[in-house]
C-alpha cells in the first residue's frame, strides 16, 4: 500500500526522533541500539529499512552516527558498553593472572634452587666434621657455660 507525501515525512520525523533518542543512550527495556529497535520505536515495519526501501538512507544514516559515537569512545547502548568494559577487564586479568603464574614459577625455581644449596651446604658441613674428627692438629674449643654470672637484663 502506497503512502502519502505527508505521512512518509511524518513517519521520517518519528524515525528521526527515534534515532536521536537512542542514540542519545534512552533505550527502551528490552531493546537495543538498533536498527530493529529504531523500527519498532518510530513505529514503522522494520522492513522498509532495507533494499530500495522508503526508508534504507535512514538505516545508513544511523549505522553511521552510531558508528561515529562508537569511534569516539561514547557507545549509547549499556549492555555494549558494559561488554565492551568486561572484556577490557577480562583482557587484564589474563595479563595479571599471566604475570602472577611467571612469578611463582620464579619463586619456585629460586626455592628449588635455594633448597639444593642447603643440602648441598649441609653435606660439606657433615663431611668437614667427619674429616675433623680424623687429624688431631684440630683441637676442640670448650662447651659454652650454661650457668649466667650476674645479671642478664
Amino acid at each position: 500500500m502506497r503512502i502519502s507525501r505527508a505521512q512518509r515525512a511524518e513517519n521520517e520525523n518519528r524515525i528521526r526522533a527515534a534515532m536521536d533518542r537512542l542514540l542519545r543512550g534512552d533505550i527502551p527495556p528490552g531493546g537495543k541500539c538498533d536498527i530493529k529497535t529504531l523500527a519498532r520505536e518510530a513505529g514503522v515495519d522494520r522492513t522498509a529499512f532495507y533494499g530500495t526501501r522508503p526508508y534504507s538512507q535512514l538505516r545508513a544514516e544511523f549505522e553511521r552516527r552510531r558508528q561515529a559515537l562508537q569511534q569516539t569512545g561514547d557507545i549509547p547502548d549499556p549492555r555494549e558498553a558494559q561488554i565492551v568494559r568486561l572484556k577490557a577487564e577480562s583482557t587484564k586479568l589474563r595479563e595479571r593472572l599471566t604475570r602472577s603464574e611467571q612469578t611463582i614459577n620464579e619463586l619456585m625455581d629460586f626455592r628449588a634452587q635455594a633448597l639444593s644449596r642447603l643440602a648441598a651446604q649441609h653435606e660439606e658441613i657433615v663431611r668437614l666434621r667427619e674429616a675433623a674428627l680424623g687429624t688431631s692438629r684440630v683441637s676442640r674449643l670448650p662447651a659454652p657455660r650454661t650457668t649466667a654470672i650476674g645479671t642478664c637484663s
